[in-house]
């Protein structure tokens, strides 16, 4: 089927990128969000980042602007009736995007293909709580995604081919490379990611090394660009324990056991770049590690 209108739910860090790439690409999107403050910086996000491609030559002021006007916002989630494709890029929470597929459904077209941006969470077990689960897939993009090329599909059981196909096709509009990936807990990039670091997190516990050793070693001694813990700030340690979590619970291996220092990082509710604080406290003009 053809996809012309796109339907985001979320405008956080992972929402603003995908309608900022959707944009970019000519489809018309409508981003939504309970909170229109996020609807508002995920606008200015947008459009600082649309600048900065500008300000590289990798687009013009032309089609920044004309990617601008393809994109609106609204806190009614059932505006996104209308569309062809929903992205569903909420928090790595299973209960919150059941809440959100409850609400949705009643409102969309027969046709409409339902997606979700987890990055961790069963397609087959989201999919076969709504009425389409044919038409429903894993639509996982990398962070930043304006300069992330890989997608993973992943197909839940019961996803029908055209389905599929159709969601190639919409990765290859994007100018992006799409990876086919079965439907178990993680998928394949954070399969392999989040175990890696977990074990740089039970480094630190352990007292093997601190946390700038850690990520100096793993920069200059296996060629990262960003160290794990660096890392791990940035994606957020939030949702790097909700995948660990989710590994645990889904692959019954102790090997997937999140380290406790991760939790309790946490609980404190120090998550990263996005709360000020995480292995690194981000609070002044350079991070300073935290241990």
């Amino acid at each position: 089927m053809a996809i012309e209108k796109v339907g985001i739910v979320g405008a956080g860090q992972m929402g603003n990128g995908i309608a900022h790439v959707f944009a970019l690409a000519g489809f018309e999107v409508l981003l939504n969000d309970i909170d229109g403050k996020a609807l508002d910086k995920a606008l200015a996000t947008i459009g600082k980042n649309l600048d900065r491609q500008v300000s590289r030559e990798k687009i013009s002021q032309a089609d920044r602007d004309a990617a601008m006007a393809r994109i609106s916002t609204t806190t009614d989630l059932t505006d996104l009736g209308p569309t062809d494709l929903v992205i569903e890029a909420a928090t790595e929470r299973e209960t919150v995007k059941q809440q959100i597929f409850d609400a949705l459904l009643p409102h969309l077209k027969p046709e409409t293909i339902l997606t979700s941006n987890t990055s961790s969470i069963s397609i087959t077990r989201l999919a076969s709580r709504t009425d389409r689960p044919e038409k429903f897939m894993g639509f996982h993009f990398m962070n930043p995604v304006p300069v992330m090329q890989l997608v993973e599909l992943i197909r839940g059981i019961a996803t029908d081919k055209e389905t599929y196909e159709t969601l190639l096709g919409v990765v290859e509009k994007l100018g992006k490379t799409s990876a086919s990936a079965e439907d178990f807990p993680a998928f394949i990039v954070n399969r392999i990611l989040m175990p890696m670091i977990n074990e740089a997190v039970y480094t630190l516990y352990e007292g093997v090394g601190n946390v700038r050793s850690i990520d100096e070693s793993m920069k200059l001694g296996a060629n990262h660009p960003m160290g794990p813990l660096e890392l791990a700030d940035f994606i957020g340690l939030d949702t790097c324990l909700a995948i660990m979590n989710v590994l645990h619970d889904g692959l019954a291996d102790t090997k997937y056991r999140p380290c406790p220092l991760l939790t309790k990082y946490v609980e404190a509710g120090w998550l990263g770049r996005k709360s000020g604080r995480g292995f690194y406290d981000y609070r002044g003009e350079t991070p300073v590690p935290t241990r």
